[in-house]
């Protein structure tokens, strides 16, 4: 049995290289805005701990987005991507249920 190789040219083998590359470009995600909503229950403190603990932003950043959800009506507490938005969103709701809060999250298209 003969065993034979195929072998293109340099110049062959970078214009393959090159319309595989276009073929597989992708396109951005879609980003996703995770908004918490202000509401007449949930203490400033218990939205400062959120924020921390499922967003990773520090006390200053974390206090500056309550006062603006206190103050506003809803802040944006991060931006993702959908799947990484909604789990999120989830994990406020879960949080705040367990301490028997009704702060809600909600996702939106980011702008």
């Amino acid at each position: 049995m003969q065993h034979t190789q195929a072998r293109l040219d340099d110049e062959t083998e970078t214009d393959v290289a090159l319309d595989v590359a276009d073929e597989v470009a992708l396109d951005e995600p879609a980003k996703y805005a995770v908004i918490l909503h202000n509401d007449d229950y949930t203490t400033m403190d218990f939205v400062v701990a959120v924020l921390m603990q499922v967003f990773g932003h520090d006390l200053d950043k974390a206090v500056a987005l309550m006062y603006q959800v206190h103050e506003q009506g809803s802040a944006v507490a991060a931006v993702y991507v959908k799947e990484i938005a909604e789990t999120k969103a989830a994990q406020v709701v879960q949080l705040a249920e367990n301490a028997q809060y009704p702060l809600l999250a909600t996702i939106e298209p980011a702008l």
